[in-house]
């Protein structure tokens, strides 16, 4: 045999395993990307498997494939979900992983539809009472969605972490500063289009900070800070509806709750 040709024939050999090494590893990656995001999509074969293991410890193969679907075409499906790393197999049983659990209980059993829910967030009302006068910490935001619009310091709760971790973070990060961190209350936001389509639905934990310490941040990525009295607030344009609430908030000893729907114009 030609040595060049067979040189040749073992490198195309080399590189195809790698490229199928290659394409596996980027499916399964791929695959748990989009596993983490909120808009799930899922083959109804794949949702029918999950919500089995849901009401369901160890199931087997042929218990799983409870509508008789074509094995060829079932065990693609139950492929997808091992390398997704939702489903494991446990001896010659099939069982949710810890991952799989959280995502499966977030399937309606009836629609098997993934149900969204509100966002948790926190709001910060910063405080600066000097020499008679009282100025609060205003954000304007620089990022989608409400670009330019006027609100409090604010800040997605991440997973694992307490609303006061969220604040004392979200101080640091976007201002700069520190300070006692006092929870006055919680809001319910939830705004709508002027078609009445909801945009947003969120929960804020509320807390208010009197004159905080440190060099505040002027600007930070995704907006900027400054200090305005109430009624410089006022002559804003594109605040945030629930401004006037926040406001009346920090002036009150009693822990508050409020829920409201909102007609946005802009978004």
């Amino acid at each position: 045999m030609n040595i060049v040709f067979l040189h040749h024939a073992l490198f195309y050999i080399v590189q195809l395993k790698l490229l199928k090494s290659t394409s596996l590893d980027f499916l399964a990656k791929s695959t748990k990307i989009v596993n983490m995001g909120i808009e799930i999509e899922l083959h109804p074969i794949q949702k029918e498997i999950l919500l089995v293991l849901l009401f369901s410890p160890e199931v087997s193969f042929s218990k799983l494939n409870r509508n008789k679907v074509s094995t060829d075409q079932f065990n693609f499906h139950l492929k997808r979900l091992l390398i997704s790393d939702l489903v494991e197999k446990a001896d010659r049983s099939y069982v949710l992983t810890q991952k799989g659990k959280e995502f499966a209980n977030r399937l309606d059993t009836e629609s098997q539809v993934f149900e969204k829910q509100a966002k948790l967030s926190v709001l910060l009302c910063c405080i600066d009472k000097t020499n008679g006068v009282t100025k609060y910490l205003i954000q304007q935001r620089l990022k989608e969605p409400y670009f330019g619009f006027y609100g409090l310091v604010s800040g997605k709760v991440k997973l694992g972490e307490t609303v006061e971790e969220t604040a004392k973070r979200e101080l640091k990060e976007e201002t700069g500063l520190a300070g006692k961190l006092e929870l006055i209350g919680i809001e319910h936001k939830m705004d709508y289009s002027k078609e009445n389509e909801l945009l947003e639905d969120k929960f804020f934990y509320i807390f208010r900070l009197k004159n905080p310490k440190g060099v505040l941040k002027n600007k930070f990525e995704g907006g900027k800070n400054i200090w305005l009295t109430e009624k410089e607030i006022s002559k804003l344009e594109n605040v945030f509806d629930d401004m006037n609430y926040l406001i009346k908030l920090t002036e009150k000893n009693d822990f508050s709750f409020v829920e409201k729907k909102y007609k946005v114009l802009k978004y």
